[in-house]
C-alpha cells in the first residue's frame, strides 16, 4: 500500500510552505509516529509524522516551496524493513566508523618526525555532537568522525599548553602574507522570515511608534531570587528567573493602564480585561513570540512553567499557530545578549512592547548617598495614536515601582 504525505496547512490564510528539511533519506525505512521532514510556513515550522512504517520515497526535495495538499513524498507500507532497525532521527545520525591505519611522515617544517596515533576506538568518538547536515556530508564522502577529527590539524606542544589553560601566544610574522576571502554566502529568504519582515515595515509605516525609558534597581529582586532559589526548585522543579517577575509586573500594571493593553480594528479601541502577553525567544528560524494566556492571574511558578514549556517548543520549532495568536502586550529581553538599551518594535496588532536590557552595576544617589546598586535601562515602545504619554510613561513607573518594591507573597 502506497500512503502519500501531503504538505499540511499550518494556518488559514496560509496557501504555500516550504520543505525546510528531511529528516531521513530516500528510500530509509521509518516508523510510525516517526518525524521524517520540517515544513516551514510564514507563521510556523511543523514536523511530517510518518503514519505508518514504510519504505520513505521523496517526490519534493529540501528547500523546495510548494502549495498545501500538494504529495511532497509516499510511504511503502508493503516494505517494513529490519523490524529491529534502529530509527534515524535529527539528533542521532548514523555516522560510518572506518579504521585509521596508523603511519609516520616527515615534517616538512623543521624535519622532525610526526607520530601518528593509533586509530582510536569504535565508541571515542561517541560523544561527539554532529549537526544533521555535517552527518549528511559525511555518509556521502564515507567519512568518520576520527577521520574529521585527524585530518583538521595535528596536535602541536601549544594546543596542549592551551588546553591546561596555559595559552601560547604567538607572534606572527612580519613577512608572513595574509590574504583575506572574497566569498559570498546566498541563501533564500524563509517564508517565515520574509513575513516577519513584511510585519515590521508595516510597523514603522502604519504607526505612530515613540519609546519611553526609564531605569530600574535590580537589587530586591536579586536578593528575592537567592534567598528563594533552592526552595523554589524544590517546589516546582524549576528555576526562578527574571522574566517572570517582569511578566506579572507587567500584567500588573496592564490592569492600572488598560490602554497600553489595547489594540485598534478598523474604527474601533479594543481593549480587553485579560493580559495574554507575548514572550520573544530568539530561534535560529528567527524571533518568535510563544503567548502567556491570563497572565494576570497566574502566579509566579505557573508563569516560569510556561515560559520554559512554550520557549522550549519555540527553540525546537514546534510552536503551533494557537501558540503564538493573540498576544495583547510583548516582552522582548535584549540582555541576555548584551544590549544596554534599544528601541524595540511592536509586534502588531498590539499597541506597546516592554524591551528589558543588560543589568549593570552603576553608582546611583539614594537619599543623598552615591552607592553603586545592580541597574537596569526598561524601555516601553508605544502606538501612539492610542497611547497617550501619560499612560505610557505611568505604566513603565508602575513596573519600576514593583520591581523596586517585590513582595514574594504577592507575586506568588
Amino acid at each position: 500500500m502506497i500512503i502519500e504525505i501531503k504538505a499540511p496547512r499550518p494556518g488559514e490564510s496560509v496557501s504555500e510552505v516550504e520543505i525546510a528539511g528531511w529528516l531521513a533519506d530516500d528510500g530509509d525505512i521509518v516508523f510510525k509516529d516517526q518525524e521524517i521532514a520540517e515544513i516551514e510556513s510564514e507563521k510556523a515550522t511543523l514536523p511530517l509524522i510518518a503514519e505508518e512504517t514504510g519504505q520513505l520515497h521523496i517526490l519534493k526535495s529540501e528547500g523546495e516551496r510548494v502549495s498545501v495538499g500538494t504529495v511532497v513524498g509516499t510511504i511503502d507500507t508493503s516494505k517494513k524493513g529490519d523490524a529491529g532497525m534502529k530509527v534515524k532521527t535529527k539528533s542521532e545520525p548514523e555516522i560510518p566508523v572506518k579504521k585509521s591505519i596508523p603511519e609516520k611522515e616527515r615534517s616538512k617544517e623543521a624535519g622532525q618526525e610526526e607520530e601518528v596515533l593509533p586509530a582510536p576506538k569504535k565508541d571515542e568518538y561517541a560523544k561527539v555532537k554532529i549537526t544533521p547536515l555535517a552527518a549528511r556530508m559525511m555518509k556521502e564522502y564515507d567519512l568518520s568522525v576520527g577521520d574529521v577529527i585527524n585530518g583538521l590539524k595535528k596536535i602541536t606542544s601549544n594546543d596542549i599548553r592551551s588546553l591546561k589553560g596555559r595559552e601560547v601566544k604567538e607572534t606572527p610574522s612580519l613577512h608572513k602574507t595574509r590574504k583575506g576571502s572574497r566569498n559570498e554566502n546566498r541563501t533564500r529568504i524563509s517564508l517565515l522570515r520574509k513575513k516577519l519582515s513584511e510585519r515590521l515595515v508595516a510597523v514603522k509605516n502604519e504607526t505612530a511608534m515613540l519609546t519611553t525609558f526609564n531605569e530600574v534597581d535590580m537589587s530586591r529582586v536579586i536578593s528575592l531570587r537567592q534567598q528563594h532559589q533552592d526552595d523554589f526548585m524544590k517546589a516546582h522543579g524549576i528555576k526562578l528567573g527574571f522574566m517572570s517577575f517582569f511578566t506579572k509586573a507587567s500584567a500588573i500594571a496592564l490592569i492600572d493602564f488598560p490602554m497600553v493593553n489595547s489594540r485598534i480594528e478598523g474604527e474601533e479601541i479594543i481593549t480587553p480585561s485579560y493580559c495574554d502577553i507575548g514572550i520573544a525567544v530568539q530561534t535560529e528560524k528567527g524571533l518568535m513570540v510563544p503567548v502567556i494566556r491570563n497572565a494576570e492571574v497566574l502566579s509566579l511558578p505557573e508563569i516560569e512553567k510556561e515560559i520554559d514549556v512554550l520557549a522550549g517548543k519555540a527553540r525546537n520549532n514546534r510552536l503551533s499557530i494557537e501558540e503564538m495568536n493573540g498576544g495583547t502586550f510583548t516582552i522582548t529581553n535584549g540582555g541576555i545578549f548584551g544590549s544596554m538599551m534599544s528601541t524595540p518594535i511592536i509586534n502588531p496588532p498590539q499597541a506597546a512592547i516592554l524591551g528589558m536590557h543588560r543589568i549593570e552595576e552603576r553608582p546611583v544617589v539614594i537619599e543623598g548617598r552615591i552607592v553603586v546598586r545592580p541597574m537596569m535601562y526598561l524601555a516601553l515602545s508605544y502606538d501612539h495614536r492610542i497611547i497617550d504619554g501619560r499612560d505610557s510613561v505611568g505604566f513603565l513607573v508602575r513596573i519600576k515601582e514593583i520591581i523596586e518594591n517585590p513582595s514574594f507573597q504577592e507575586f506568588v
